[in-house]
C-alpha cells in the first residue's frame, strides 16, 4: 500500500511539512537554537496507533537538501514520550538515522556516534533490563579502553544495537532505501544492495516516522549523556518519495 495523506503531520517551531504529488518535503527553515524545530510525518498520534510488527518491509526514496544541523531519518520506533500521554517508554527503533556533530550516540563498538547509519536498538530487551542495576559500575569500567573493547560487545548485544555507518554523501543524493524487518533479523538496503544485516529480534509494535529537526543527543557507554539544540543557518529539507510499507497495517 502506498501512503499519501494517510500520514499525520507534525510541525514544531518553524518546521514545515508539505506534500507535492506523491512526495513529502519536511523542512526546517533558517532558525536559531533558542527553540526546538521539527518537521515530520508519522503513522501515529497515540501509542495505540503503533501497529507495525515483523514481518514488514519499508521502501522509500529519499534525499536531503541543505546541510542538516540536527537529526533526520526514517523507519520505525516507539516514540518513548508521546505528547498528551502520561509516562515514558524505553526506546527501540529500526531505522536509517542521521545525526550531525556534536550528536554522539556511540552505542555500537567501532561505529562513530554521528553520521548517516543503518541502525537498530531495543532498550526493552530482558537482557538489557537485567544489566541495568550494574549501570553505574559499568559506566566507570567502560572508561578504561581495554575494558570497553572487551566488555562493551556484551552490553551492545543486550541493548539490541546493530549499526553500519554509511557514506554521508548518500543522504545528499536521491537513493532508494529498504528496511526488511523480520522476526529474527533486519536487513537494510540502498539501491537494492544490502548494506547491513542485524541478526537479532526487534519486537513490535512500532510506528513509522520520517523527520528532520535541529536537535542532538549524547549517549555513550561511558555514561555521558546530554541533549541540545543547534542553529540552522540554511534551510534543511528531507524529501520523501515512493514511500511504501507492506503489509500496510500489522495489529
Amino acid at each position: 500500500m502506498t501512503f499519501t495523506e494517510a500520514f499525520f503531520r507534525t510541525e514544531i517551531g518553524s518546521g514545515i511539512v508539505t506534500s507535492v504529488g506523491e512526495s513529502w518535503h519536511l523542512t526546517v527553515p533558517p532558525a536559531v537554537k533558542t527553540r526546538y524545530h521539527d518537521a515530520q510525518i508519522s503513522s501515529y498520534r497515540r501509542r495505540r496507533e503503533f501497529t507495525f510488527r515483523p514481518p514488514v518491509k519499508l521502501t522509500i526514496r529519499a534525499y536531503a537538501e541543505g546541510s542538516v544541523q540536527g537529526t533526520a531519518g526514517f523507519g520505525f520506533w516507539n516514540h518513548p514520550y508521546v505528547p498528551g500521554e502520561a509516562g515514558f517508554r524505553l526506546p527501540k527503533a529500526v531505522w536509517f538515522f542521521f545525526g550531525s556533530p556534536p550528536n554522539n550516540m556511540a552505542l555500537a563498538k567501532d561505529v562513530p556516534g554521528h553520521g548517516w547509519k543503518a541502525a537498530t536498538f531495543d532498550a526493552t530487551r530482558w537482557q538489557f533490563l537485567m544489566l541495568l542495576p550494574t549501570a553505574p559500575l559499568g559506566f566507570l569500567l567502560m572508561r578504561v579502553p581495554a575494558l570497553y573493547r572487551r566488555l562493551w560487545p556484551t552490553g551492545q548485544q543486550a541493548l539490541g544495537v546493530s549499526e553500519k555507518s554509511l557514506d554521508a554523501s548518500l543522504l545528499r543524493q536521491r537513493h532508494d532505501y529498504e528496511i526488511d524487518w523480520q522476526p529474527r533479523h533486519v536487513t537494510f538496503s540502498v539501491d537494492q544492495q544490502m548494506v547491513h544485516r542485524a541478526d537479532l529480534a526487534i519486537r513490535g509494535p512500532l510506528g513509522f516516522i520520517a523527520w528532520v529537526d535541529n536537535q542532538y543527543a549524547v549517549v555513550t557507554p561511558q555514561g555521558r549523556f546530554g541533549f541540545g539544540l543547534l542553529d540552522v543557518p540554511v534551510a534543511q529539507t528531507l524529501v520523501i518519495e515512493n514511500l511504501s510499507i507492506s503489509p500496510a497495517i500489522m495489529g
